[in-house]
This record gives structure tokens, C-alpha cells and sequence, in this order.
């Protein structure tokens, strides 16, 4: 098949859907596949490049951060990839194309239905969702809903990346059939090396925004200044303030580290230094970050949540506490704080769990397969 993948992240662009999206676009060429990725331009990368056997095309989309983007730069996306795709579909032609996000993807994913008849799949991500995060994109998502609509009920499937994003979706639109893929994970690239257990080492990972709920864990380690432990946090964002000061008002300057924004081989380390990984955020899809905490051998404490209570066996390969449930959060933390042996144990359990279920390669063969399906 010919594939036309329309993405306004990669990597190290965004979060989650790009790593989504530039995974599966490889493994697609790997399956035998002609693929051709479009997403944003970034200062610094190439417009058109092959990369992994797939040809990255990006346009400009006045994209002015690496991990996040505004309603704007979102719309002019739209716009320069509808304008750009016109052109690259006479000289690609593509079978079928795949959008993640609902928009701004889809928007052109049905737009290139519209003109030149090219069926399309939608990968829901989280964001592009009705519901999702509504303290950041009620408006957004009631503006949005009815041209939301229309695409979901043009594409030749839509797709959900876990069973809470799901039935978050039905709630919105009842009368699509949204079947699950899962976010996988690349079970080389993350591995469980040997390591100290002895000294807690708390790894979280994600952009520095209210969504991730790093103020509740915060909060919830301030009450455990007694017992030995270290947080890391990986990523950036405009909560940094925010917490920055919760630390010195609970006298935590010598636990917590900001790291900023990390390279991947960077994050990697991060993941092989930490002994227990903590995600306590509110709203998900599918967190590729507890995926690959979980492949690189860490125990993981998580809140009950969309995507995270299908990955984290609750006293198996972690603890899952309530969203919004600090004190929780904090019971759960304590007996892993003082169990090396706990640690342990979860770790190796994580990792076996990401390997039966969550490699990459199951994920790109079931999006082979919606996809073959929208060309028959």
C-alpha cells in the first residue's frame, strides 16, 4: 500500500502522537509498505528527508515550541498541510491516508477524501476528544464538535488508543464503531539493565502542565520527608513556576530535580538511573512515557486513569491510586519507598507485561490491517 501519514508532531516534536506516529510509519515500510509522513517544520530540521525508510515532508505551521502548540499553530496546520498535500497526492498517490488526531489532521484527511476520493483513518489521541481535559479545552472541543463530526463520520474508521478514550468518544458520537489499538512501546530501544534498588530514585516524565498532576505528587512526597527518596522530573512547561515554588515552600530543594527537556538518549539514562517511576496525572490516551518506563524494568505508581489502569497491574507492576486522591497517592508510595524487594519484583513484572502485550509491531500490524481494509 501507499500511506500518506498526517501528523502535526514528530519526534522530538510533541509528545505521544508523534512517537505514536513515527513508530508505526516505520513499521509500516518494514511490512512491505510505501510511506510518506507529513507534520510540522521546526526550526533547524529538514523539509523533506527519508528517514527509517519513510519520507518526512513537513510545512511551516508557525510552531514556536518542541513539546506543545497553541489553538493557532494547530489551525495553520491545517491550512499548510491541506495546501502542501493538494500537490504531494498528484505525485504520491496514496491508497489510503491515516490522520492522527481528529484535528487538525483529520480536517485534512477529509478535505483529501473531498477532492480526490482517498479513504482515511483517524487515530484519536486524547486532546482531539470531546470531554478530554476539560478544564483546558471545553470551549475548544464545543467550537470544534461539530466539524469533528463530520470527520469521524467520513473516515473510513476511527480508532481509539485505549478503553477509557473510547468511551469517552461514544459519549460524544454513539453512532461510530471505534475499535482500540494501544500505544506500543520499542522493547530494543528500552531495556531493564541491572540496577541499585536500594535508594529510592523516583523518575516522572511529561510536559510540566496541570494535566500531569506533578503538584499532587508533590504535595503527596512532602508528607513523606521521613522516609529516603529523590524525584527527578523530566520535561518542561508552564507549571514550572508553579512547582518551583511548592518546593521551597516544603523545604525540598535538596529532594527534587527539574531536568528540562531531555533528548531521547538523555531520557533513556533517566529511565536506567530511576528505581521507581511516578505518573500521577489527571486525563490520558494511552502515556507512551508508562509504556517505556515499564519496558526499561520500573515499577510504576499511577492514577486510575485512561490509558495507565489498561498498563499498571495494580500490586503486580505498580500501584494505581484515584485521580485527585493525594493522600492515596501517598499510602501507595510508602511501602515501595521502603521495599527495595517490592521495587524489585514490580519492576521485572512491568517489563514481562510490556512484552506480551505492547510492542510496537503488534501495534502497526492491527493499523495494517483497518487500513487494508479502507483500500479493499
Amino acid at each position: 500500500m501507499k500511506i500518506l501519514i498526517l501528523n502535526s508532531e514528530y519526534p522530538p516534536i510533541g509528545g505521544g502522537a508523534g512517537n505514536a506516529g513515527a513508530n508505526i510509519a516505520r513499521l509500516l515500510v518494514k511490512m512491505g509498505n510505501d510511506v510518506l509522513l507529513l507534520t510540522s517544520h521546526f526550526d533547524g530540521f529538514a523539509r523533506d528527508e527519508i528517514c527509517d525508510g519513510v519520507r518526512i515532508v513537513r510545512v511551516s505551521a508557525l510552531r514556536r515550541r518542541m513539546d506543545r502548540s497553541s489553538a493557532l499553530e494547530q489551525i495553520s496546520f491545517i491550512f499548510a498541510a491541506s495546501y502542501r498535500t493538494l500537490g504531494l497526492v498528484r505525485q504520491f498517490k496514496p491508497d489510503v491516508t491515516l490522520a492522527f488526531f481528529g484535528l487538525p489532521s483529520g480536517a485534512v484527511a477529509w478535505l483529501l477524501k473531498k477532492v480526490y476520493g482517498t479513504p482515511y483513518v483517524v487515530s484519536l489521541r486524547g486532546g482531539d476528544v470531546p470531554g478530554f481535559r476539560p478544564y483546558d479545552f471545553r470551549v475548544y472541543h464545543k467550537i470544534a464538535a461539530p466539524l469533528l463530526r463530520m470527520i469521524w463520520h467520513n473516515a473510513s474508521a476511527v480508532v481509539a488508543n485505549s478503553k477509557g478514550l473510547h468511551d469517552l468518544a461514544s459519549a460524544f458520537d454513539s453512532t461510530v464503531e471505534i475499535p482500540i489499538i494501544p500505544n506500543g512501546v520499542d522493547l530494543g530501544k528500552f531495556s531493564a539493565p541491572e540496577r541499585d534498588w536500594s535508594s529510592p530514585r523516583i523518575l516522572s516524565v511529561g510536559r510540566v502542565v496541570y494535566q500531569k498532576g506533578f503538584d499532587l505528587a508533590l504535595r503527596a512526597l512532602a508528607d513523606l520527608k521521613d522516609l529516603e527518596w529523590q524525584w527527578s522530573i523530566a520535561g518542561d512547561g508552564p507549571q514550572m513556576p508553579v512547582l518551583q515554588t511548592m518546593v521551597e515552600e516544603h523545604g525540598l530543594q535538596n529532594r527534587i530535580r527539574f531536568l528540562g527537556w531531555l533528548t531521547a538518549d538523555q531520557l533513556k539514562e533517566q529511565y536506567h538511573a530511576a528505581n521507581l517511576f511516578l505518573f500521577p496525572s489527571r486525563h490520558e490516551g494511552m502515556p507512551n512515557a508508562v509504556l517505556e518506563a515499564m519496558a526499561s524494568g520500573l515499577p510504576v505508581v499511577a492514577t486510575k486513569i485512561a490509558g495507565s489502569e489498561e498498563l499498571v497491574v495494580n500490586g503486580e507492576t505498580g500501584a494505581l491510586v484515584p485521580a485527585e486522591d493525594v493522600e492515596s497517592l501517598r499510602e501507595s508510595l510508602k511501602p515501595l519507598l521502603v521495599g527495595a524487594q517490592m521495587r524489585e519484583q514490580m519492576g521485572r513484572a512491568a517489563r514481562q507485561r510490556v512484552e506480551s502485550s505492547f510492542s510496537w509491531n503488534r501495534v502497526a500490524e492491527q493499523y495494517e490491517k483497518i487500513l487494508e481494509k479502507c483500500v479493499k
